[in-house]
């Protein structure tokens, strides 16, 4: 079941990702609980774009991955530069079937295959404005807290609907 906010933020799995993009985030996720990242997924931004991940690192750096599932998702989509006003890396995720060669060579890339994932090339660093970071860092927190309470009422049966 998916964790529904009262807020209007989308859901964590909204029927828009394929099987193969969960299986590349869940990989994703691993590495960066690996590295002591928190990570919040579909995570709405300022802009009204969404990000697919969105981590905080132990010193407060922002990263973004955006994941693509095939040749035709990453040819399909013109908005990910916009990400680049919300963090301080940028990456680009996907799996073993996908050619890297086609990414983006300004962007960090991530291989995964559901179980695991890689860096296989660092994102170059492009330091957000400590206003920016604040207002993230913020609704990253509240998110995070308000996806917990309702994981928390769900679970205990204390959810009204």
């Amino acid at each position: 079941m998916p964790i529904v906010s009262p807020h209007p933020e989308p859901t964590l799995v909204d029927g828009r990702q394929s099987e193969r993009a969960l299986l590349v985030r869940r990989g994703v996720q691993r590495l960066f609980g690996d590295l002591r990242h928190a990570v919040l997924p579909e995570l709405g931004l300022a802009s009204g774009r969404r990000a697919d991940l969105i981590s905080l690192s132990e010193k407060g750096e922002i990263w973004i991955v955006e994941i693509k599932s095939s040749i035709e998702d990453l040819r399909a989509d013109s908005k990910w530069p916009d990400y680049r006003q919300h963090c301080d890396r940028l990456f680009f995720a996907t799996h073993p079937d996908v050619p890297l060669d086609i990414f983006p060579p300004d962007c960090g890339m991530i291989l995964s295959d559901g179980f695991g994932a890689e860096i296989v090339r660092q994102a170059p660093e492009h330091k957000l404005a400590p206003a920016t970071r604040k207002a993230l860092t913020l609704r990253f927190a509240r998110v995070g807290a308000d996806r917990l309470l309702i994981a928390e009422q769900t679970a205990y049966g204390q959810l009204e609907r």
